[in-house]
């Protein structure tokens, strides 16, 4: 690694170029600018017109990027590796481009930081980067969420460089989005300062702090009219209202994480300004959930379980004629336990240890539910010995490209549709089964029909028009 120490080395940016006589970088070049204000940051240059003339933008991020008659002048960034300097002991100053005579010409940077010393730039705290490779970068920093380090974010679509190809780093001028990163930092302190000794508006709070006292007169008067209410069906309504404080306040609030730091965001009650019209609140809020919650509606066909899954397995084998049980072995088990008091059905995958609760309102809810994991098992057991792909242009399904569509004959004779569709950072791929039903059709153009009902055009790219012509699907599907 490099001798030099970064704590007490200097770069000296010369030989500037100047936007006011036209002398632009060349498409893509990484630069750092000098701003008309003073400033220096850096950017990615992409002319407009043409690239003629010194019209354009210089692209530091998405949606975040410097118009060209912001910036006074530029240096390359890209064009050099100081490799070199840096491997040579007792070096503190390096000249980035000839050394000008006018000294004013020049722009010195130092203060550099170190990731091994464990300094972290701020977060949005554009910065001047020296890689380990010895060149030269720049970008925005941003921490990863869930680990040490983070990277600086230097072009759209989160293009970046890592932490650990970084070894040393400067801040940048202040740029609009550090600045209001600041403001932010500065009002999480003065809420931490205000909330260290939270005031209580007894009106508000006159059954006292314990936010479950609220919530058990909501469900007194919820059981006049629901009398299978509990308190757990309640918080099943989700987010559940705390008392938190707030501006230096107790208030009834909603908390949620702030993506990027995880600090808690509360969203306070505003309908109201004392404890009982807070309670009729929860008896709304709530309600539906709880109608939703009924255990003679859920558990109709009594508690055992083993009843709700032969059902959903007797309505799948009708159309999914090959399935037996032995196929769902590896998929889903299910059960129905109490959870906080209540009974619920639960579920876990076949590799898992813990149940999570199937949260449905009906015995016939939950019957569907079950019936679509015993599909897809069904299907995954059922290996496809054929395919056809029909042939297609480009189709663009609400924002989505359609990327594969192909038709396949199954070992058990029957035949489904596998269709693939996506944008230029995601996608998807769905199975459709092509039920009995369309196969009983008598014509080729009546199957489409019924087919076209569980794979419809408008959701899927291909319909009757561009089908029905085709006489090698017409004769792969047995028509």
């Amino acid at each position: 690694m490099f001798t030099v120490d970064h704590k007490e080395l200097t770069l000296s940016f010369n030989e500037f170029h100047n936007v006011s006589e036209g002398d632009m970088p060349r498409y893509g070049e990484f630069c750092l600018l000098e701003m008309k204000n003073g400033d220096y940051t850096a950017g990615s240059w992409n002319p407009s017109e043409n690239g003629r003339g010194a019209a354009g933008m210089f692209i530091r991020g998405t949606a975040d990027s410097i118009a060209s008659e912001e910036v006074e002048r530029w240096h390359s960034l890209d064009r050099y590796d100081i490799t070199a300097s840096l491997e040579t002991e007792g070096v503190n100053w390096i000249n980035i481009g000839l050394e000008e005579d006018e000294g004013e010409r020049c722009v010195q940077f130092e203060g550099f930081k170190s990731f091994a010393d464990k300094k972290n730039p701020k977060r949005e705290q554009y910065c001047l980067l020296i890689m380990k490779d010895g060149s030269l970068a720049a970008g925005r920093w941003e921490k990863w969420r869930h680990e040490a380090g983070g990277a600086f974010i230097y072009a759209p679509a989160l293009a970046s460089h890592s932490s650990d190809e970084v070894w040393a780093w400067t801040p940048l001028s202040i740029d609009v989005f550090f600045a209001a990163e600041l403001e932010l930092e500065n009002e999480k302190k003065r809420e931490r300062k205000l909330n260290r000794n939270p005031q209580a508006d007894p009106e508000l709070f006159k059954y006292g702090m314990d936010i479950n006292v609220y919530y058990e007169k909501a469900l007194e008067k919820l059981r006049g009219e629901l009398g299978w209410a509990t308190l757990s069906m309640m918080k099943k309504r989700t987010p559940v209202w705390r008392i938190a404080p707030l501006h230096g306040k107790y208030v009834f609030g909603q908390i949620s994480k702030n993506y990027f730091d995880d600090s808690d965001i509360v969203t306070p009650w505003t309908e109201g300004a004392s404890a009982d019209e807070f309670i009729d609140f929860l008896v709304e809020y709530t309600r539906d959930t709880v109608k939703r919650s009924n255990p003679e509606e859920k558990f109709k066909l009594g508690t055992d379980i083993s009843v709700y899954l032969q059902k959903a397995f007797e309505n799948v084998k009708r159309d999914y004629r090959w399935l037996d049980k032995k196929m769902l072995a590896k998929s889903w088990r299910y059960d129905i336990r109490r959870v906080d008091g209540d009974l619920e059905f639960v579920r876990r995958y076949w590799t898992e240890r813990k149940y999570s609760v199937y949260d449905v309102e009906s015995a016939e809810q939950f019957i569907e539910w079950v019936e679509l994991d015993y599909r897809s098992a069904a299907l995954a057991a059922n290996e496809a010995v054929a395919g056809y792909e029909p042939a297609f242009g480009h189709i663009e399904l609400y924002g989505w490209n359609l990327e594969r569509y192909v038709f396949y004959k199954l070992k058990s004779g029957d035949y489904k549709v596998s269709v693939t569709a996506g944008d230029r950072t995601t996608g998807g791929s769905r199975d459709f089964f092509i039920t009995p039903h369309c196969f009983e059709a008598k014509t080729y153009e009546e199957f489409l029909d019924r087919y076209l009902e569980i794979v419809p055009a408008h959701s899927f790219g291909l319909g009757k028009k561009e089908l029905l012509p085709n006489g090698e699907l017409k004769k792969f599907l047995g028509y």
